[in-house]
């Protein structure tokens, strides 16, 4: 029998397909600030190649492609990849970028200590309950090199919407067909045990606005 967890996955994975299809390249073709400033922290950091978790159709993964990285972009829609790679065989990046459809409810399709870096805009509050959000810090940890640094942004709890919509427990709200796992300060902190964790800076993003933290966590060498 299926588990309401896994009905909520599976209507957000048609949901965003639908939404792909519907409106490529939804996002615009700059990248977002938050990417505008992992470049940097990578960059810092000595990092060369990259992973990119909930990638889209590409914004961010091809501003990192054409900064100088190589990118392992992965999402779990087939629609938004696909544009990735059409926009980035048009830029000439196709040898920096490579994609790959994957659920991060499952474990990362990554050997351990491959990559240098790992970035995710909003796809850790996506609708995962906090047992999957664990888990897929804990895979993070396993394919980043030691020294490797984790950006990430999720929505959090003094958003407007927090608390509003359609409740699906575990701090999961629905609107309008997307669902967000907003996080307590607490679940930021718990996910950065034995990490060495660099900075939680809060903005704000979009017209309501949304109400974000970044996180930046490295792992000790």
């Amino acid at each position: 029998m299926r588990s309401a967890e896994q009905d909520l996955a599976e209507t957000q994975r048609e949901h965003w397909q639908a939404t792909y299809d519907a409106h490529p390249g939804m996002y615009g073709d700059q990248p977002s600030a938050p990417a505008l400033y992992a470049a940097e922290a990578f960059r810092a950091a000595g990092a060369n190649n990259l992973l990119e978790l909930g990638a889209g159709h590409g914004r961010d993964a091809l501003f990192f492609a054409r900064t100088g990285f190589r990118v392992q972009a992965t999402d779990f829609s087939p629609t938004g990849l696909g544009q990735l790679r059409t926009s980035a065989e048009s830029a000439g990046l196709a040898g920096q970028v490579t994609t790959s459809v994957h659920d991060v409810r499952t474990p990362l399709p990554l050997a351990d200590e491959s990559v240098d870096g790992v970035f995710a805009h909003m796809l850790l509050c996506m609708a995962l309950t906090t047992e999957e959000i664990q888990a897929l810090v804990a895979d993070i940890r396993r394919v980043l090199r030691p020294g490797g640094t984790l950006v990430y942004t999720v929505r959090n709890t003094t958003d407007a919407h927090y608390g509003t919509g359609t409740a699906h427990g575990d701090d999961i709200y629905e609107r309008g067909g997307f669902a967000v796992h907003f996080f307590p300060r607490y679940l930021v902190e718990a996910l950065a045990a034995d990490w060495d964790l660099a900075e939680v800076h809060p903005f704000t993003e979009g017209d309501l606005p949304r109400r974000l933290w970044r996180v930046t966590q490295t792992l000790p060498r």
